[in-house]
């Protein structure tokens, strides 16, 4: 009997069998959780008609008749680096359809705000009929997945119309080979149903071929979170930004943005060592997930830790004093805060989760710490380090040194975030190279509208 991939048609059929019903069993789990998150944020209800493929009714109207981009970008920072994408995206294709979906809240707070896109929606669950039906309303042409974004239904029947499928700003960290590995079979027989694959780095492009990928369809294309397109004229002045947020000026500001859990005590121990020396130090505490503000107030009430609630300013109020700690529990706010700050830390490096985005910090020419988990930014927390845009610190006593030299030396803080801002500015790139192979798929064969 002939096999396909590695894997016979009868167990390709099989596996899809049992995917799809390991799907319905977490379904049946993740369908209550969103009910519940949905009572506390308000905006559920619709996250959960949408993952079903359940669309108010001028929701698409934009699309129709359109050549369709569907741009999926699973949460924050693959929406933020998608930006520069799909910007050049509407000005090559200005006639298209731009749709974004996202599967975190916070992902698609962000991809709402987004101009250039005609319609933002919560990706579909990876169920056979409901990504059918998704695909069936919407009718994209093209089909581009930020970074490594794989969901077997979803490939499966993007491929069955016909709609080319890329996947751009790839990666596959160090953590995530070695269990991709393990299912090397499955692996191959999806990414075969690629057309491209524009991978960060040539580390990145080596283990996506290991796992499957045929080597012509893949590229280098470098990392599109280079080519961030913020408005930076459209932040407030820093003599704004403080007035907003109750911060005087006299004060040395240290933003901790991203934070998860088992950070935030961490952070928090580090400022109280530092006030012994700092009597003008703020801390604002930016958890990556607002809904933990909850959590990280009790802890600081516990510690006995004075704090705000940055939903609660207000002007008039009295400026934040030395000691205080501003606790954002809001949206959409880190380039303002990251603007006014002296230091900025990085989160999720304190922690296994793999490290957030360091070059928002670098972009607006502050120097960034961050903890030893990078391995999501492996690439791009290394050039920081060589460029001497930022530092690595392993633990709170590194963390406290590495501070108490910065708050130390103003010159040296300047010095660090112009190195950062020089990196960005050498590997912009991405964006344009990236362009270019979804103009060659695109001129490579029809499409469907």
């Amino acid at each position: 009997m002939t096999t396909v991939n590695g894997l016979r048609p009868a167990w390709r059929h099989l596996v899809y069998f049992l995917y799809n019903v390991i799907l319905i069993v977490v379904a049946l789990i993740l369908v209550p959780y969103y009910l519940i998150k949905g009572v506390r944020f308000g905006k559920t209800r619709r996250g959960i008609r949408e993952r079903f493929g359940w669309y108010d009714k001028n929701k698409l109207a934009k699309l129709d008749g359109k050549q369709v981009f569907w741009v999926h970008a699973v949460s924050v920072g693959e929406t933020r680096a998608a930006i520069p994408l799909i910007k050049v995206l509407r000005k090559t294709y200005p006639d298209a359809g731009i749709l974004i979906s996202n599967v975190t809240e916070t992902g698609h707070a962000i991809a709402s705000e987004i101009k250039e896109i005609d319609a933002c929606i919560y990706f579909p669950f990876d169920l056979s009929w409901v990504v059918a039906w998704s695909l069936k309303k919407i009718k994209p042409a093209v089909v581009i997945i930020v970074e490594t974004e794989i969901w077997p239904n979803f490939v499966r029947h993007t491929k069955r119309r016909g709609t080319k499928l890329i996947m751009v700003n790839g990666r596959i960290s160090d953590r995530s080979f070695p269990r991709y590995l393990r299912f090397r079979g499955i692996f191959s027989l999806l990414l075969k149903q690629f057309d491209a694959f524009c991978m960060q780095s040539i580390q990145d492009a080596d283990r996506i071929k290991v796992l499957g990928a045929p080597s012509a369809k893949v590229s280098v294309s470098r990392n599109l979170k280079f080519d961030m397109q913020i408005d930076l004229s459209a932040i407030p002045s820093v003599e704004q930004i403080k007035s907003l947020y109750r911060l005087s000026p006299d004060l040395l500001i240290w933003v901790a943005g991203s934070t998860h859990a088992g950070e935030e005590e961490q952070l928090v121990t580090v400022y109280r060592q530092l006030l012994a020396q700092f009597n003008n130090l703020v801390l604002v505490l930016v958890p990556r997930h607002p809904q933990r503000t909850r959590l990280v107030a009790d802890m600081l009430s516990k510690q006995g830790t004075p704090y705000r609630l940055r939903s609660q300013l207000k002007a008039g109020d009295t400026e934040l004093q030395s000691g205080e700690v501003l606790l954002v529990d809001t949206i959409g706010e880190i380039m303002p805060l990251y603007k006014v700050a002296d230091v900025v830390f990085v989160g999720g490096s304190f922690v296994p989760v793999g490290g957030h985005n360091v070059l928002e910090a670098a972009l607006l020419k502050k120097p960034v710490l961050f903890g030893p988990y990078m391995h999501n930014f492996k690439e791009i927390s290394q050039l920081i380090l060589k460029s001497c845009g930022g530092w690595k610190v392993e633990n709170a006593k590194g963390l406290a040194e590495r501070m108490e030299t910065l708050l130390q030396h103003e010159s040296l803080r300047e010095s660090v975030g112009l190195s950062g801002f020089g990196l960005i500015d050498r590997n912009a790139g991405a964006t344009a190279e990236t362009i270019a192979v979804i103009d060659r798929i695109l001129k490579d064969g029809d499409v469907p509208v």
